[in-house]
């Protein structure tokens, strides 16, 4: 381990991952050049998604465990310094009805503020975790994750990648779903083993035609399970070897899942290779990988260690950063937007004009005390004027409930469900009501969220009245003290904006009401 003295002025972040059967952390010292040194790195088994999946709830139990090891390794990244936390929650989380009161317990009695990722931003993630320390020499490459609650399946080569989709598939899950017929604790029949992988078959036949689509010359595990049963492979066949230092072959995955199948628990938490605290559910973890791999015409699979989840929190942490930049042309969120955007035919040129407007707007009335949001709030609120007409594309009547639905349905990579639901709500309210109570789509926002919504869709209700004509006429807009409590909003112009100083007149009012000043305009025309 190294303290913070000895990461040379680098720059401490912590990542937490907090999945279905583990809890895992990594601590890193970060240079300006994105270097990075590793300071420690840990993992405890929690069980968070046990009992999960029946009723869709998180257990008592099991929260307690989570928040217990979650609490201990935000204590240890604070002593190294980190700042930030970076922490993300996955499958059991997510699919919880109860998540709400998860998360506000890991915020109160952990001090993390948890994204909870949804699962191609999973996906997307491990991608990114694997290939930022995978050389695959020009090569297209599959990519399977199998956790306790959701099984990862990617293809990318090493720039970019090409298929993301998750299947609420785990061990745990896949586990659970055959409690009452299948006893853990037993040796499992032929017959009950291969109604497991049927299960599997059937809920992964869509996301495998699909993958199958592609054409790949490599396999990669990136699992706990798929690094257990490589081991085991390797430590029981007709060389045991002392690690799993090769591929996991088909045959030799068939081989290890008899092997399993035929010994009861204790036995089976005895064989070499295999973590005691992942036998009960790792027969379901080979019945998952044995079922891909031959759908998907999988001869074997590489398996990688330290490669997953938190890895890829870091590569987006790293990508994120503007000081830390890769270079990447736009980053993931809004290229991610604007494929959105472009599926449905959005006016771009009138979206970015908006968008522009409206970050003006912000930056302006914070530079004069009129809110105190932070730069995160203006690029959700950047995302959502980007957005706010896509409605258009099933309806113009009522099209801002269109775009709320299309936004929160829509697989936005880089965003997790708390940015994703923010960003809707921004959009819906640029036009017709404000945001209250009695709107769904405001009520299950947090105070603070509600807050912000209020104040940035009342920018974005400004921005898109400025650009009423689709022509940009309005080319900068800036909000300022006006006489006595009022507002001046100052429009710097490239021509005659009348029909939208018209439009301010209508639109206007719920945008002072929403900043709780009266807003006068005054047009300065341009050269």
């Amino acid at each position: 381990m190294t303290d913070r003295a000895d990461s040379g002025g680098a720059r401490v972040v912590a990542f937490v991952d907090i999945g279905t059967n583990s809890v895992r952390l990594l601590v890193v010292g970060i240079e300006a050049n994105g270097a990075r040194t590793t300071i420690t790195q840990q993992k405890e088994v929690v069980r968070l998604g046990e009992g999960a999946f029946v009723d869709r709830r998180l257990q008592p139990e099991a929260m307690d465990r989570a928040v217990l090891v979650c609490r201990h390794f935000a204590d240890l990244s604070r002593s190294y310094g980190a700042d930030p936390i970076v922490a993300a929650a996955t499958s059991a989380t997510r699919d919880a009805r109860n998540q709400a009161e998860f998360v506000e317990r890991l915020r109160r009695e952990a001090g993390l503020e948890v994204r909870v990722v949804s699962g191609k931003e999973e996906a997307r993630l491990i991608y990114l975790g694997v290939t930022r320390n995978l050389d695959l020499q020009g090569r297209t490459a599959v990519f399977i994750d199998i956790g306790g609650g959701s099984t990862e399946i990617i293809v990318g080569d090493q720039d970019e990648h090409l298929f993301l989709d998750s299947l609420s598939l785990g061990a745990i899950r896949v586990t659970g779903a055959f409690a009452d017929s299948i006893d853990v604790t037993r040796p499992v029949s032929t017959a009950q083993y291969k109604a497991m992988r049927e299960h599997v078959r059937y809920a992964a036949s869509h996301t495998v035609h699909r993958a199958r689509s592609y054409r790949t010359e490599a396999a990669y595990g990136t699992s706990g399970t798929i690094l257990n049963l490589a081991a085991l492979a390797s430590r029981t066949g007709e060389r045991p070897g002392r690690v799993a230092d090769g591929p996991l072959t088909y045959p030799d995955l068939k081989r290890v899942a008899a092997l399993l199948c035929s010994l009861p628990l204790e036995s089976r938490r005895a064989l070499p290779g295999i973590n005691p605290e992942r036998a009960d559910i790792i027969i379901a973890g080979a019945a998952i990988l044995q079922t891909l791999m031959r759908e998907l015409g999988v001869k074997q699979i590489v398996p990688l260690a330290e490669s997953g989840l938190r890895e890829g929190l870091l590569a987006d942490y790293i990508e994120r950063e503007d000081s830390l930049s890769l270079g990447l042309e736009l980053p993931v969120r809004e290229r991610s937007v604007i494929q959105l955007g472009r599926a449905c035919r959005f006016d771009e040129a009138h979206a970015y004009t908006v968008a522009g407007l409206a970050e003006e707007l912000f930056e302006s009335a914070r530079d004069i005390g009129l809110h105190q949001l932070d730069d995160h709030a203006r690029d959700l609120l950047r995302y959502a004027a980007l957005l706010h007409d896509i409605g258009t594309f099933l309806s113009y009547s009522n099209h801002h409930r269109h775009t709320y639905y299309l936004i929160q349905n829509a697989d936005l990579l880089g965003f997790d469900q708390a940015d994703k639901a923010t960003v809707a709500a921004i959009a819906f309210f640029h036009r017709k009501g404000l945001p209250g109570g009695r709107h769904p789509e405001s009520a299950g926002l947090e105070a603070g969220v509600r807050t912000l919504v209020k104040y940035t869709s009342a920018f974005l209700r400004l921005a898109e009245s400025l650009d009423r004509s689709h022509t940009a006429v309005v080319r900068h807009a800036r909000l300022l003290p006006g006489p006595g409590e009022d507002l001046t909003l100052e429009l710097d112009t490239a021509g005659d904006a009348q029909l939208e100083v018209w439009g301010l007149e209508n639109r206007g009012k719920a945008a002072e009401k929403a900043l709780g000043h009266r807003i006068r305009v005054k047009v300065l025309r341009g050269g």
